[in-house]
């Protein structure tokens, strides 16, 4: 197997650790971005072979400057792993704009920031391969996480267009769609916002409880998650996107075919715009 060099943002827990433990472990180099010393320690103490930068991928000034660091130490980066998010809950109507900010500087412009300073390198190199951490949030909706959803879909869009425009230079693009899986999405790391309209209770608090009681016991696992993004970055020919847990299959299969009917049944409509 050929050894790559990783760049894996949010490299200290959930997928991000998953990912550079089994790069690391397989023989890669593996660079990790944390967000404090104390995280950049634990990473360190998880994974001794690996690097780890401190960067917040909201800073956005401050990345390019890093990413050239990186490279001017370890050398050319091949794969980037595009991780840092986290999840918001809250029903719409009652979550505040400014969570709405913070979730998609995080999730989107974050990630997108980061693949921003990786493209010229890589088109320059004729060679790459981006892997997008989306959800299957970004292809379904639930009621209770729309600022999640959102941002999800945003940058599963934005990693089709990634991929189409790259593709010309031999670098790949593919959006990383996980279900549920062992982490730490649905427990400390999630965003919750603060219930206040008794008229959302009888739709929202079974969810958010269903949450709390699954968060730990869901049936992805990370480890096996990150088998397959690194089976994707060897790959000559990875997909434009690639769904995660058996979850995220039968829920987006279910869309896709109530997205069918509902084309067929609206049909006439949908022509008779037509001039």
């Amino acid at each position: 197997m050929e050894r790559k060099t990783f760049f894996i943002t949010g490299a200290n827990s959930g997928f991000g650790l998953a990912i550079a433990s089994t790069a690391a472990a397989l023989g890669h180099r593996v660079i990790g971005t944390v967000r404090s010393n104390a995280s950049r320690e634990a990473f360190l103490e998880s994974i001794p072979s690996a690097e780890a930068v401190l960067l917040d991928v909201t800073q956005f000034d401050q990345i390019e400057a890093v990413v050239s660091e990186v490279e001017e130490a370890h050398g050319p980066v091949d794969v980037l792993i595009n991780n840092a998010g986290y999840g918001h809950e809250g029903v719409l109507e009652e979550s505040p704009m400014e969570e709405m900010r913070r979730q998609f500087d995080v999730n989107v412009f974050g990630a997108v920031a980061v693949a921003k300073a990786f493209l010229p390198r890589f088109r320059t190199r004729r060679s790459g391969f981006i892997a997008n951490i989306t959800s299957m949030g970004g292809m379904i909706t639930m009621p209770g996480i729309a600022y999640y959803c959102g941002s999800k879909f945003a940058l599963q869009g934005i990693s089709e267009v990634m991929r189409a425009e790259m593709a010309p230079f031999g670098v790949h693009v593919t959006a990383v769609c996980p279900g549920s899986f062992r982490t730490d999405w649905a427990g400390r790391s999630m965003v919750r916002t603060e219930r206040t309209i008794a008229d959302y209770d009888s739709l929202f608090d079974p969810i958010r409880a269903a949450r709390q009681a699954k968060s730990g016991r869901q049936l992805g696992d990370p480890e096996k998650l990150a088998a397959a993004v690194l089976e994707l970055a060897q790959s000559d020919n990875p997909p434009p996107q690639l769904l995660l847990g058996s979850d995220a299959l039968q829920l987006v299969s279910e869309r896709i075919a109530r997205l069918e009917r509902e084309i067929e049944a609206w049909k006439a409509v949908t022509v008779s715009t037509d001039g």
